[in-house]
């Protein structure tokens, strides 16, 4: 037997009201991913579909001009009538100048002009209708995604780092509406809505931000800020927030790696440093850093992946298996490949392994 907890605490039928309610104050803030057809092209779009609906009725009018009369011309109708009377008939003015008289024009005017009119209509109307109804549409859309998104990663700063980590977790397989982008800069958060990713405008800073995001629900949480000390109070605000995420931090100089620990990261990078040992070793071993690169790279080559161990290998040890095994995580602890720990390999443990990444061409 299932049990509703809302049938018994009033606090949870609060809550769930709360979420079923279209928050307008989110639009701002927040935006979905766009549809691939631009609003220039759309808007185009409908008025060639409106310009074809006038089109086409001139031309019944004009091929069966002998069934309408013009109460102002007595030699028939012209071309030029034909397009006047449709532009007053679509657009439902009407000025009568201008009748079917025929029961053929009259049934013409039945079959196709009025359906002609409707599509006429519409395509102008739903264009106006659309655009005062996008902001409760965004809002019900925002507040819909809200309510579902679970597990997702949120990206902080989508600079250099920030779009390599949205890259890599592509790569990997992630969905677009799983990864939540948030900055301060508009031309960045245009680029990342463009890849189909939700986008926060604000200072992840701020724990009002970070909520809107949805960091309280994600799975981790990549501080790639340009500076060090914006990296600390963003982890320290998303560690109050949400106490078991994992957040991965990337930082310019050494010397804070054990300021963003304290502040709650579970991992750190020094992106300076590493580029610079990089560069380094490029300079005497080009091919060390050609196959690293190829390593972090998950669009083709190799690269490094993680997965369970198999009921088969359980008591094997992890260098006579047939994967290029680096390291076994085991509980929290991450061991290397020669650690006389991870001689025999336990149920639970994981595998770090090189494996062939699928590339495009392979696809």
């Amino acid at each position: 037997m299932v049990v509703d907890p809302a049938r018994y605490c009033p606090r949870v039928r609060r809550d769930r009201r709360r979420r079923a309610v279209v928050d307008p104050s989110l639009v701002g803030p927040v935006r979905m991913p766009e549809s691939t057809v631009g609003p220039v092209r759309a808007l185009l779009r409908r008025f060639a579909i409106a310009m074809g609906a006038l089109v086409l009725t001139a031309l019944i009018v004009y091929f069966g001009g002998d069934g309408y009369r013009d109460n102002n011309n007595e030699d028939g109708i012209s071309l030029l009538d034909a397009f006047y009377y449709s532009t007053v008939s679509v657009s439902t003015t009407g000025y009568g100048d201008i009748v079917p008289v025929s029961e053929t024009a009259r049934l013409m005017t039945t079959l196709f002009v009025t359906p002609l009119r409707l599509i006429f209509l519409i395509t102008f109307v739903g264009t106006t209708v659309e655009l005062l109804t996008e902001r409760s549409r965004q809002a019900f859309q925002i507040q819909r995604w809200r309510s579902r998104v679970r597990d997702h990663t949120v990206i902080v700063g989508f600079g250099t780092k920030g779009r390599a980590a949205v890259d890599t977790l592509l790569g990997e397989g992630a969905e677009p509406t799983n990864i939540v982008v948030v900055d301060t800069d508009r031309s960045q958060l245009d680029a990342a809505s463009a890849l189909g990713l939700v986008t926060v405008t604000g200072n992840a800073t701020r724990s009002s931000v970070l909520r809107i995001a949805g960091v309280q629900h994600a799975a981790a949480i990549v501080v790639a800020t340009n500076r060090d000390d914006t990296a600390v109070l963003v982890t320290l605000t998303a560690r109050e927030l949400a106490p078991t995420i994992r957040i991965v931090a990337s930082v310019r100089e050494s010397e804070n790696v054990h300021l963003l620990r304290q502040s709650g990261a579970n991992s750190v990078i020094v992106s300076a440093e590493t580029a610079g040992r990089l560069l380094g070793a490029a300079t005497t071993t080009p091919s060390v850093v050609e196959v690293i690169e190829d390593l972090l790279t998950p669009d083709a080559g190799f690269a490094i992946s993680e997965r369970p161990v198999e009921e088969a290998e359980v008591g094997g040890s992890p260098r006579h298996l047939a994967d290029i095994v680096l390291g076994v995580v085991r509980g929290e602890d991450l061991y290397r490949v020669d650690a006389s720990a991870v001689d025999a390999l336990e149920r639970g443990d994981r595998l770090l392994y090189v494996r062939k990444a699928s590339s495009p061409d392979e696809d």
